[in-house]
Order: C-alpha cells, then sequence, then structure tokens
C-alpha cells in the first residue's frame, strides 16, 4: 500500500529545491567537481562538453514527494492502520536503542537474578512513562525532544535554607520551570505548588 505523508511531502519539495538552487550556483563556476557529489549527480544530464540541469528527472522526483510504500500482509486493516502500527513499530526500535543507551540497561553488573530482574523492570517502567509521557505531550499538541524535557525536569531544583539554632522554621526554595519542564509537568497535570515553603 502506498501511504502519503504531506509534511514529509513539503520537506522532500523544499530538500530538492535547495540541491537544484545549490547545482545552479556550482554549475556558474564550473560543472566537473559535480559529478561525484550523489546529491548533485541524480539531478545532472551530460549537455555536450558539460553539465546541466536534468529539469524531467527534478519533475519525475516531485512525484514521489511524501510517498512511502509498505508491504503487509494483514490484509484487513485500513492503510491508515496499518500506517500507524508501522509507526509504532518506528517506536518500539527506537525505544530498544534507548534501553540499551540512555537507560544504560547493558552492562548489567548484578550477581543474583532477582536484582537483575528488578534492574531490567525498572529500565522497561522508565520506558513506559516515556511512552505515557510523550502521549500527553502529543494530545497538548506539543512536540518536544525527549532529551530537551529530560534536561529541563531535571534541572528542578529544592534548595533548603536552614534556620540559625532555635529558630522556629525552616524554608524551602523551589526553582522555576525551564524551557520544555513547564509544559511536560502541564501534560501530566502535576501541580508544583509555591516556589516558597516554610517548614517547621
Amino acid at each position: 500500500m502506498v501511504c502519503y505523508n504531506l509534511e514529509q511531502a513539503e520537506q522532500d519539495r523544499t530538500d530538492r529545491e535547495a540541491i537544484v538552487a545549490a547545482l545552479e550556483d556550482h554549475l556558474q563556476q564550473g560543472d566537473k567537481s559535480l559529478v561525484g557529489n550523489r546529491g548533485f549527480r541524480k539531478y545532472l544530464k551530460n549537455a555536450g562538453k558539460h553539465f546541466a540541469i536534468d529539469r524531467e528527472k527534478v519533475k519525475q522526483e516531485a512525484r514521489f514527494d511524501g510517498k512511502w510504500v509498505l508491504q503487509t500482509n494483514w490484509l484487513d486493516g485500513a492503510t491508515s492502520d496499518v500506517a500507524l502500527r508501522y509507526k509504532d513499530l518506528w517506536m518500539v526500535e527506537d525505544i530498544f536503542r534507548t534501553t540499551k543507551s540512555v537507560l544504560e540497561t547493558r552492562p548489567i553488573y548484578h550477581q543474583r537474578d532477582e536484582t537483575i530482574r528488578g534492574h531490567v523492570f525498572c529500565s522497561f517502567l522508565a520506558l513506559v512513562l516515556r511512552k505515557e509521557m510523550q502521549d500527553l505531550l502529543v494530545r497538548k499538541g506539543w512536540t518536544l525532544e525527549w532529551a530537551d524535557v529530560l534536561r529541563d525536569l531535571d534541572a528542578l531544583r529544592i534548595t533548603t535554607l536552614r534556620a540559625s539554632p532555635g529558630a522556629a522554621e525552616t524554608c524551602e526554595l523551589r526553582s522555576l520551570p525551564q524551557g520544555a519542564a513547564g509544559k511536560a509537568l502541564a501534560a501530566a497535570g502535576v501541580a508544583l505548588g509555591p516556589s516558597v515553603r516554610f517548614v517547621s
């Protein structure tokens, strides 16, 4: 089945126009060096002693903007369902890469089966929470880089100001959410409360 992504189509068109514009500039300075550039080469044609932009090839390439093909044996599914499941598969693969790198699931240095299972369980629990947070952000219409979300949430701090001996209260100061942290907290429905709090 053939799928069409409007945003990808716009990106493909923009990329191609940038390549053709760069080609036009380079052709005015000499064309021999362009042949080794694969991005340029596919839009070139031999025009005798020199190369020229193959406008027909550019036109043919435009027909495929934003289009991609999926092959499946799931015959009962609508095209949109198949495309969404394919996207989910891509996310699963990305999650497995994350498990091995960002979450540092491996190597595992534990000696007992119980601690190994606990380590892996916590890693996958973190992935479940990540997926839930991403879904909440999407429902709000926000597209945030996961690395930015982690960095900005990690930057939240509480500083405790201890009173001098004999004083009655201790004060806690919370830093203000920066960057993506505010949106992540809002999407999750988390209210931080006052930035200054007195505790006994």
